[in-house]
């Protein structure tokens, strides 16, 4: 499993800027090839938002990454400070600490699931 997470700090008015998280922002992502689920992020105080994205695998993951979703941010001016970064995941470990996170197998780890 591989986790991608990117965020941004944004210019304007956070409020304003909420307004843009529509349902139908959100189910842009709902068949994006891959992806499993995805946690949003915000932290108006910052002018910083992002996501967490866990994907099925590294290929799925660097689609993303490298497609049209992510060059809207990479070309948007109101942004600056964009980070995406990619990682694999430790089963073992997600295991004991109960991570929410799917194995191979499509099954949530054992402690998660609890």
């Amino acid at each position: 499993m591989v986790m991608v997470t990117v965020n941004y700090e944004y210019e304007g008015d956070p409020v304003e800027w909420a307004k843009a998280y529509t349902p139908e922002r959100a189910e842009m992502f709902v068949n994006l090839p891959g992806l499993l689920w995805k946690i949003w992020l915000d932290a108006p105080e910052d002018l910083r938002t992002g996501g967490i994205y866990h994907f099925e695998d590294r290929a799925s993951a660097d689609a993303y990454t490298n497609g049209p979703l992510m060059d809207r941010h990479r070309n948007n001016s109101l942004l600056q400070n964009l980070q995406v970064r990619t990682f694999n995941t430790r089963a073992e470990m997600n295991r004991i600490t109960r991570a929410p996170v799917l194995n191979a197998d499509s099954s949530l780890s054992k402690n998660a699931a609890e």
